[in-house]
């Protein structure tokens, strides 16, 4: 069950322990300061991946182009951070790392050590809707969580029903009315035992946490995208078909690599969903929470759970990752137009 619990914390001047008094002395002259650094210097353009075919691809494209470059490499706890500049813009470039705790983890790392305008993620992805096919690019307006859930037991008086916690009960009986206000919440239905949930966010401003289904990309940054993507040449896709390139509709995140057809299909109906992949919801809820500006970038790689036999991921990765990297420099290109 969601709780919100709240914490009262209470200092004593005396602590009396045994029948022992210790006294804590706290000094009130320190003037050192907490909280968000506020910077100086310019703000970046973050430019970010998930893991290494992805981050070769952007590489490449930084050392073609002679107006692009990294002149500066430092690593924070484990994390390789490079700045440099694209266009006369700065950029950082990071890998975030694969699935949901890395790439918020590394996210919030990023927003907390440089200053950071806006961020530009790129990565591969699954299908979820079979009309994509490998090096197809998604731009997806909104992030939904696919596996914050309730699991549950099966009913013994009932079979094929579900034990609700009450809270969940009282959950989906609200979802008719906030879909009138809100055309984009999900459908909700279970799969099997599994109860689609949304998760507690807070931020500035908010008296207390609130469920949110999903976290909407920038606007300007979408438009940039959708500006950028018609006007590329044709991308084509191991010179075998020409790269599909689309901007809108829902993507879904989740820790799981989803590899199985009608958990998929499920996904399609619940969140009417293009791609799935393992990060972006996390990305949205940390720039969100942070107000920094967002989008993402997706290059199909297969649909996930659609083969017969082995997942060809794989076979794939390394050419869609150089069509997303084409993508992601034309935004960067649509967007220094502005700067």
């Amino acid at each position: 069950m969601k709780k919100h619990i709240l914490v009262l914390i209470f200092t004593f001047s005396s602590l009396w322990l045994s029948g022992c008094t210790s006294t804590i002395d706290i000094d009130t002259s320190s003037t050192t300061a907490y909280g968000p650094k506020v910077f100086e210097s310019p703000s970046f353009t973050a430019i970010t991946v998930a893991y290494a075919p992805e981050m070769q691809g952007i590489l490449n494209r930084i050392e073609q182009d002679p107006n692009a470059s990294i002149h500066t490499t430092t690593n924070i706890k484990g994390i390789t951070y490079r700045l440099g500049t694209y266009h006369d813009q700065p950029i950082l470039v990071f890998a975030t790392g694969m699935s949901i705790a890395n790439a918020a983890l590394s996210m919030q790392m990023a927003l907390d050590y440089f200053p950071v305008k806006q961020v530009v993620f790129m990565g591969i992805a699954g299908a979820v809707n079979p009309k994509w096919r490998p090096g197809d690019v998604i731009v997806p307006a909104r992030w939904y969580y696919h596996d914050e859930s309730v699991y549950t037991n099966e009913d013994p008086s009932a079979p094929g029903e579900y034990i609700l916690p009450e809270y969940y009960e009282a959950f989906v009986k609200k979802q008719d009315a906030r879909r009138v206000n809100d055309p984009h919440l999900p459908h909700y239905k279970p799969f099997q035992f599994i109860h689609p949930d949304e998760v507690l966010i807070v931020k500035e401003g908010m008296d207390e946490p609130v469920d949110t289904a999903y976290f909407t990309a920038t606007q300007r940054l979408l438009d940039a995208a959708q500006t950028a993507m018609s006007t590329m040449p044709t991308q084509r896709v191991l010179d075998d078909r020409d790269a599909t390139l689309f901007v809108g509709g829902n993507g879904v995140t989740g820790s799981v690599f989803l590899d199985n057809r009608e958990y998929r299909k499920w996904t399609r109906d619940v969140f009417s969903a293009e791609v799935t992949e393992m990060e972006s919801a996390a990305i949205g809820q940390v720039c969100t929470i942070n107000e920094v500006d967002w989008v993402i970038i997706r290059a199909i790689s297969d649909l996930a759970g659609g083969q017969e036999g082995l997942n060809v991921e794989s076979k794939y990765d390394t050419e869609v990752s150089r069509i997303g990297a084409n993508v992601l420099f034309s935004v960067l290109d649509e967007l220094s137009k502005s700067q």
